[in-house]
């Protein structure tokens, strides 16, 4: 009796079972040690914590005392989450990383349907093992929230489109669903995603443009959602206009108040940071270009293959031609041309391209296991939770001998969460209330705390707030250290 041969390497259910647990630990500990002290991360955890400390529901502020730019979706989730828990660390870096393990399992869930096994596992693959993913699966910023959501929606597309199918009114409440949670996570960005791949295909495939005809009330209701956040925020909260629409969106597309980047800034981020992937995913397309059939004609795209060329083009293209740049800003587009590859991986014969496979998903981990060993070794080495670790410390000082305190604004605006305080105080209301004996400690940067010591009585001596080999930026003034 013959026996079943057994499935390629790529099939087997060991390397899916391997390539899942490498997933889930890799975003899990690529940002350890953590702490809030860059990419913004102290502008989105305050936001949060203002919703639990400070009741302000739909609008916040930053820790620097200025208005907080971006939509209140995610602060109430991190909100609710910190309810639950109890816990701030994991309230600020547990929507990343779901919204990461929840599109990683619907790439690999819709590319092994569509695409096979071997189609799965790399659109999974390219997904998790880059520079990209894993840095962004727990910080504490919106862009992985949004790339899931962003996905989402055109998925809705790919499906309209894969099976021929007219908008119902189903599937047009789940479009206003997800475009108003898109919205209150970043505003209209959604649209530079979406906007420019529904342009390409009804160019493209004219006479599929029933699955593009969605009706204008979700999109038109989204908005509203959004404008109303919008209208509420110039009539209540002062600066809400400047910050927000002058400064964060109209300035974007000026190159005079962000630091504006050339045209071709993504590209080679891009290629670097989604290496190998990039290169396999360039290499199909030409192949593909270049590949005839049995009649000499150039084989043609299927609908659903051009749209997710086209929404990976087109949101690449526009966000290229905005001034300001940030490589996160483009992340969106990673998803679609992970299901892209797979694609490409499919239409070849699995014999040819399988060997091809293997080896770069050996790369890709590899390079990417090694950056992130790295990133963490480092941190730890260089101490680069440093704050965090002071941070607690006096805390639990303070609250042993019952200090009031404060901090002046100095270059880490996470410092304020650290210590777990409501903001920033001013150094010349620092000076009023230690001379009024309101406080017992304040804590800021040397050059502040430098200004203000010959204005308290009674002085007091300042002191490190760190050892010296962990940061001496920071200085504290305590009453306990007056003569």
């Amino acid at each position: 009796m013959s026996r079943a041969p057994a499935p390629p390497l790529l099939e087997k259910q060991t390397v899916l079972w391997l390539v899942s647990v490498l997933t889930i630990v890799l975003f899990a500990v690529a940002n350890v040690p953590w702490q809030l002290d860059d990419y913004d991360q102290a502008k989105e955890a305050f936001t949060s914590w203002q919703v639990v400390k400070s009741g302000r529901i739909f609008y916040q502020g930053t820790p620097a005392g200025k208005v907080a730019t971006k939509p209140p979706l995610l602060a109430w989730i991190s909100a609710a989450i910190y309810e639950c828990t109890r816990s701030w660390d994991l309230a600020w870096r547990v929507p990343s990383f779901l919204a990461a393990l929840a599109l990683a399992l619907l790439l690999f869930r819709r590319a092994n349907k569509y695409y096979g096994v071997l189609g799965g596992l790399i659109a999974l693959g390219a997904f998790v093992f880059n520079l990209l993913t894993p840095r962004l699966a727990t910080l504490v910023r919106t862009d992985m929230p949004l790339a899931f959501v962003t996905f989402l929606i055109a998925l809705l597309f790919f499906e309209q489109i894969r099976q021929r199918r007219h908008w119902d009114n189903r599937a047009r409440v789940a479009l206003f669903v997800l475009l108003t949670a898109s919205m209150l996570i970043k505003g209209p960005i959604v649209y530079a995603f979406l906007l420019p791949a529904m342009v390409l295909f009804a160019w493209r495939w004219r006479e599929q443009r029933d699955a593009l005809a969605t009706g204008w009330w979700p999109w038109l209701a989204s908005l509203a959602v959004f404008v109303c956040w919008v209208i509420g925020g110039i009539e209540t909260v002062p600066g809400f206009y400047r910050e927000v629409i002058v400064r964060e969106f109209a300035a974007r597309f000026a190159e005079t108040v962000h630091k504006p980047q050339p045209i071709y800034f993504y590209a080679p981020h891009v290629l670097h940071k989604w290496s190998p992937w990039s290169l396999l995913l360039i290499a199909l397309l030409l192949a593909h270009i270049r590949r005839t059939g049995n009649d000499g004609e150039r084989p043609r795209l299927a609908p659903e293959t051009f749209w997710l060329l086209a929404w990976s083009v087109g949101g690449f293209v526009v966000m290229s031609f905005i001034p300001s740049k940030r490589v996160d800003r483009i992340y969106p587009v990673l998803a679609p041309m992970c299901l892209l590859l797979a694609a490409l991986v499919a239409s070849w014969k699995r014999e040819r391209i399988a060997r091809w496979c293997a080896a770069v998903l050996l790369l890709a981990i590899i390079f990417t296991g090694s950056y992130v060993a790295f990133k963490i070794a480092y941190g730890i080495r260089h101490d680069r939770d440093a704050l965090v670790k002071c941070g607690r410390e006096f805390r639990a000082r303070a609250a042993a001998n019952r200090l009031r305190y404060a901090a002046v604004h100095g270059e880490s605006e996470a410092l304020v969460l650290y210590l777990d305080l409501p903001g920033y105080t001013p150094a010349t209301e620092v000076v009023t209330r230690w001379n009024a004996g309101q406080i017992d400690a304040v804590i800021g940067p040397e050059r502040a705390i430098r200004a203000i010591e010959s204005a308290i009585h009674p002085p007091a001596e300042p002191a490190q707030f760190c050892p010296a080999e962990r940061t001496a930026r920071y200085l504290v003034l305590s009453r306990a250290s007056a003569p």
